[in-house]
C-alpha cells in the first residue's frame, strides 16, 4: 500500500491514467468516472475511461462521454492502455470480478491501483484505498478525494460538478435514502455553486425514457408484479423473451424494482430478470432489512443493506422459487 503523500507526489507530474468502473455502469459509476476524468485532464494528465460493458443511453450526455472506451468493442486498445498506465483508478467496485475480463488485465498490470468505493468487503487488489461504506455514493468520495485529500476545491468546475451531482443523485434515490446526510447536502450545494444544473440533470436522467421502456414498465406492473403479503414482499420476474419483445436496452430496467418497493407495507422487493448468460436479481428493502445478506448467502452477490444484487445459473422460474423459499427464514424481520 502507498500513502496519500506518495500518491500526491505521483500526481504532481503528468501521468498515464486509466479509470474504470463496474460492469453495466449506472449513474454513480459513470458520474464518478467522468468526474475524475474531467479533473485529471484539467491537470494535464493523459487519461482514458474504460467501461467493461455498455451503459444506459440516458447517461451519454455527461461531459466528455465520447471519450469513454467500451472494453468489448476495443479490447486490444484497452489492454494496451491498462498495461501502460502509471495509475489505474477503480471506481464504484471493490473486487476485480465486477469488471469481467478487464479484471485480469488490471490485476496483472504494473501500474499503481487506486480504489475509490463505498461497498462492503474489498477484495484487496488495490495499492491505495479511499473507501467508506457510510458514503452515499462513490461520486461523494470523488468529491472528498479532490477537495480534501488533494486539497483542490478550486478545480471543481461545471463539468466535474455535473458528473458528481449525477452520481450522487442517482445513488441516493434522488436524495431519499438513509445515507443522505446534512454533509451530503452541503457537498451538493457546492456542486450547484460550481455550475451543476440540478433541474436539468434530473430531467436528462429521469425524464428521458423511450416509448418502449414506458410500455415495458406498464407491462411489469400490470402483468408481472406479485405481492406476497404474508412476507411483506413484492416480486417482478422477467424472461429474456419479454426483454426482447419490448426492445429493452441496457439500463432500461433500472429502477423498476423501486415501484414494487413503493407499495404500502412492502419491506422487500425483488426484480428478477433472465439475461443471456445468467439470471440477475436486484433487491431493495426498507429500514434495517438486510437485502445484501440474501444476495451474499444465496445468489453470489452483495451490496448495501437496502440495495443489493445477485445472480444465478439456475433457470428463471427456479430462481424465482428459490427466492420465495428463502422468505420464511426472514419472516420475523419482514413483518416488523
Amino acid at each position: 500500500m502507498i500513502d496519500l503523500e506518495t500518491l500526491k507526489n505521483l500526481l504532481a507530474e503528468p501521468k498515464k491514467i486509466v479509470i474504470t468502473t463496474h460492469h453495466r455502469p449506472d449513474g454513480d459509476a459513470m458520474g464518478s468516472s467522468l468526474g475524475l476524468f474531467n479533473y485529471f485532464i484539467q491537470k494535464g494528465h493523459f487519461v482514458k475511461v474504460i467501461a467493461p460493458s455498455d451503459y444506459p443511453y440516458f447517461l451519454h450526455w455527461l461531459p466528455n462521454n465520447p471519450e469513454v472506451i467500451i472494453y468489448p468493442t476495443e479490447v486490444q486498445k484497452s489492454n494496451q492502455l491498462v498495461a501502460e498506465a502509471d495509475l489505474i483508478f477503480c471506481l464504484d467496485f471493490n473486487t476485480l470480478s465486477r469488471i469481467n475480463e478487464l479484471g485480469d488485465e488490471v490485476r496483472k498490470a504494473s501500474g499503481i491501483k487506486i480504489m475509490i468505493d463505498h461497498h462492503l468487503e474489498p477484495e484487496g487488489f488495490d495499492d491505495y484505498r479511499h473507501w467508506n461504506i457510510g458514503a452515499c455514493a462513490t461520486a461523494q468520495l470523488i468529491y472528498d478525494f479532490i477537495v480534501h485529500q488533494l486539497g483542490d476545491k478550486k478545480a471543481i468546475n461545471k463539468d466535474i460538478a455535473t458528473c458528481l451531482y449525477t452520481g450522487i443523485m442517482t445513488d441516493s434515490g434522488s436524495f431519499r435514502f438513509p445515507t443522505v446526510t446534512a454533509e451530503l447536502h452541503r457537498i451538493v450545494a457546492d456542486l450547484i455553486d460550481a455550475g451543476a444544473e440540478n433541474w436539468r440533470i434530473h430531467q436528462l436522467v429521469y425524464d428521458n425514457s423511450s416509448e418502449e421502456r414506458l410500455k415495458f414498465l406498464g407491462y411489469c406492473l400490470s402483468n408481472k408484479l406479485e405481492v406476497l403479503r404474508e412476507y411483506n414482499t413484492a416480486v417482478i420476474h422477467i424472461s429474456k423473451e419479454e426483454i426482447k419483445k419490448f426492445n429493452i436496452k441496457t439500463g432500461e430496467t433500472e429502477g423498476i424494482v423501486n415501484y414494487a418497493l413503493s407499495i404500502n407495507g412492502i419491506r422487500l422487493a425483488a426484480f428478477i430478470v433472465e439475461r443471456d448468460d445468467k439470471v440477475k436479481l436486484s433487491l431493495r428493502s426498507t429500514g434495517d432489512f438486510p437485502a445484501n445478506e440474501i444476495c451474499k448467502r444465496y445468489f453470489e452477490g452483495g451490496g448495501h443493506r437496502n440495495a443489493a444484487g445477485g445472480q444465478s445459473d439456475l433457470p428463471l422460474l427456479e430462481v424465482l422459487e428459490k427466492f420465495k423459499a428463502i422468505l420464511p427464514e426472514y419472516k420475523n424481520l419482514l413483518l416488523q
